[in-house]
């Protein structure tokens, strides 16, 4: 019995022949982002700007999600609400309103910021009491702004010793543009919406470069299984190989994207820009294994020839007893 398919096991979709339609969709569509990005920028979060953070303790435990709904309403737009310890505390991250919106509230002072907090968290039948209050640094902003650029740099870099360890030249030049573009894409998202981008966005568009490596890795290696195995023109070869995967390429983004609209329905406000980049990136990494990876190989002129044992190869092989 033939495990499960989407797609008939015989299936043949001419994926190469509209090769440069889909080639030119994505380059449009990473040329959206980058210019969003260039023209409108990012909504940093408190994470990289600074502001106010208040620890509020309530008798019993608050609606999370109510709470900051009711400070949107007030005017604290994005604030960074979670529970922590037994449950009943809250540690509320947000920005500082202007003076004139807070009534005789002094400026920039963390205390009376947090009372006016205190009353807007508060409900009749659940009082909270302020814990303490501090400001915080946009200095702190700006060392987390510089953490999350070394921990791009050290992903990017083991990720591009990892492609230039494991294929050949033409394979890892396709991979690493295809992941590339999936990236810039899911940050161009935030950069267009204005969505607030904080740490988990962060991680968030991170993960993105794992999942899109990992799709393409599974065609390209049925690419090279194919060009060893099966005389035909590159063209046959490629799109052989996209059909091939077709059915474990959707069913497994397909999973991995229930998972994380399981994350983005429940798992509160404060994770929701993590699945939001994250769905994003499926969509984008499974659209463009499909059809943006094999287009590239066929425009870098991939062929049998490229797979062949090279000459110190063949040396050191003949040397072996």
């Amino acid at each position: 019995m033939k495990p499960f398919n989407v797609f008939p096991y015989d299936s043949n979709i001419h994926f190469m022949r509209i090769r440069w339609v889909s080639l030119s969709i994505a380059a449009l569509i990473m040329f959206i982002a980058i210019g969003a990005m260039a023209v409108k920028g990012f909504n940093f979060a408190l994470d990289f700007t600074g502001g106010v953070g208040i620890e509020l303790r309530f008798p019993k435990a608050p609606d999370v999600d109510d709470v900051r709904n009711r400070l949107e309403k007030a005017g604290y737009s994005n604030a960074q609400v979670q529970t922590f310890g037994t449950g009943t505390d809250l540690l509320i991250r947000l920005q500082d309103k202007p003076h004139e919106e807070r009534v005789g509230a002094p400026a920039g002072e963390t205390g009376s910021i947090a009372q006016d907090v205190r009353k807007i968290a508060s409900t009749p039948d659940n009082q909270a009491e302020v814990r303490s209050s501090a400001q915080i640094s946009p200095q702190v902003g700006k060392e987390l702004a510089q953490n999350g650029v070394y921990a791009l740099l050290f992903v990017v870099i083991g990720f591009l010793a990892y492609i230039s360890f494991r294929f050949e030249w033409k394979f890892a030049v396709a991979a690493i543009i295809t992941t590339l573009h999936d990236v810039v894409v899911v940050a161009g998202w935030f950069a267009l919406t204005g969505h607030e981008f904080d740490l988990t966005v962060l991680a968030g568009v991170l993960s993105v470069m794992g999942y899109s490596i990992n799709d393409t890795i599974v065609v390209f290696d049925r690419v090279r299984e194919n060009f060893r195995g099966v005389r035909a023109e590159p063209a046959e070869i490629l799109n052989r190989s996209v059909n091939q995967t077709l059915s474990r390429t959707v069913i497994t983004s397909f999973v991995a994207f229930l998972t994380v609209v399981a994350l983005y329905v429940y798992g509160g406000g404060s994770l929701q820009g993590m699945a939001e980049s994250q769905m994003l990136g499926i969509i984008i990494g499974t659209l463009s294994s499909i059809f943006v990876a094999c287009p590239l190989l066929m425009w870098l002129g991939v062929s049998k020839q490229d797979l062949l044992p090279k000459a110190k190869d063949e040396a050191a092989l003949a040397r072996r007893p």
